[in-house]
């Protein structure tokens, strides 16, 4: 593989399940030399979700191109290998509970007096200040708190939570960012810092102007199902043979192009249909006209029409549809990648392309504690001391 952006970036990762992980795979994607460090026992993200023969299918995609050790930083000998690991460090990413590393004699005060060039990520559900800083938090709070859950589902129905990682997923993108933001700040100061994320922030910015409408005209928004309170036609729709696909029309053009391919081009001449938040409110109207025609059509005609229209539409896939599809296909979104215990393995790609510095998979998710023996023996743990901590639970 070519030279990798983040190459010669060392990152420890003491954090576990998924945002602190999932951003820690993001700097190893791109080169970022990556040290798991596991409790003994393992991070759950192991056991969870589907397995295959035992073993964890999430953990080989969240601990792709890791090196695994484990050890138990809650004991003084833990505590010691890791202030030697964080000596030649660039990251630590942790998502303990706050003053947890404290109360080992880990906080910032010891850790950056050690290395005053680290970076040290704090990953937690409400951040390290504030009433609710103590509490667990896991993302699915965040979906709560945010509003997210407030604004999703029908409006005659329950608020409703996302089936997968949402709120993590999105705050292990912001700490990637974040990181990288501390990194670059490094190179003009020379001194490392904090980067102190709550995973109720990233998701609360992505709801859009919520907080400013309602400063300034009081309005709260409400659960509007698969419409949206900012234009119209927009809305998933079922087909003649029993499928679904998805519209927008974000651009008035595009809005434009679907009344006339459907055969209602004088609606397009309505004085409410120029502005996005007026067509919203004439969404029964608009959804007639749309869901009426795309019922009578097959779904692969339906997107054939609308391509050819230039209009925006897309088909509803489950999973299956994504491994065939052929856009994924040409970007290369999905590869295959040999795993030591299950085999070739099907997963996402890294996220995006660079032209001059391009990521890659270099492995799966190892098996637990897989390089334990050979990333403590490049600090001074040799095979006897391994051995006395291993029987005392350390590593």
């Amino acid at each position: 593989m070519t030279t990798q952006a983040l190459q010669g970036i060392k990152v420890l990762e003491v954090a576990t399940l998924f945002a602190g992980p999932l951003a820690a795979t993001m700097l190893s994607d791109f080169g970022a030399d990556v040290v798991k460090i596991e409790h003994p026992k393992g991070d759950p993200v192991r056991t969870h979700g589907a397995t295959k023969d035992g073993v964890g299918l999430w953990g080989k995609v969240i601990g792709r191109n890791k090196r695994a050790v484990t050890l138990y930083i809650g004991a003084p000998e833990g505590q010691e290998i890791f202030r030697r690991m964080v000596a030649d460090a660039d990251v630590v990413i942790e998502n303990f509970r706050p003053g947890t590393l404290e109360r080992w004699g880990l906080g910032w005060d010891e850790l950056s007096r050690i290395n005053p060039r680290l970076i040290l990520v704090r990953v937690t559900g409400f951040g390290q200040f504030g009433p609710y800083a103590k509490r667990p938090g896991f993302g699915t709070l965040a979906e709560a708190m945010s509003g997210f859950a407030a604004i999703t589902g029908e409006p005659d129905g329950p608020p409703t939570l996302p089936p997968f990682g949402l709120a993590d997923g999105i705050a292990a993108l912001t700490t990637a960012f974040a990181t990288m933001t501390a990194l670059r700040a490094r190179e003009l100061t020379g001194r490392g810092q904090v980067v102190d994320l709550a995973i109720i922030e990233p998701i609360l910015t992505l709801l859009g102007a919520q907080p400013t409408v309602y400063d300034q005209l009081g309005e709260v928004q409400q659960r509007t199902g698969n419409r949206s309170a900012n234009n119209a036609p927009r809305n998933t729709y079922r087909t003649k043979d029993g499928r679904w696909v998805a519209v927008s029309t974000s651009a008035q053009s595009i809005a434009e192009r679907v009344v006339r391919l459907v055969g209602r081009p004088e609606l397009a001449d309505e004085p409410w249909f120029a502005a996005g938040a007026e067509r919203a409110k004439h969404a029964d109207e608009l959804d007639e006209a749309v869901g009426g025609w795309i019922a009578q059509h097959d779904r692969d005609d339906v997107v054939r029409e609308f391509e050819a229209a230039q209009a925006a539409v897309a088909p509803i896939y489950d999973v299956r549809d994504v491994l065939t599809d052929p856009q994924f296909a040409a970007l290369g979104s999905l590869v295959t990648v040999p795993d030591e215990e299950l085999g070739p393995l099907k997963m996402q790609n890294v996220l995006f392309r660079l032209s001059e510095t391009p990521g890659g998979i270099r492995s799966t998710g190892p098996r637990i504690g897989r390089d334990t023996a050979e990333v403590l023996g490049s600090y001074g743990i040799d095979a006897e001391a391994l051995a006395e901590l291993r029987e005392r639970g350390v590593v």
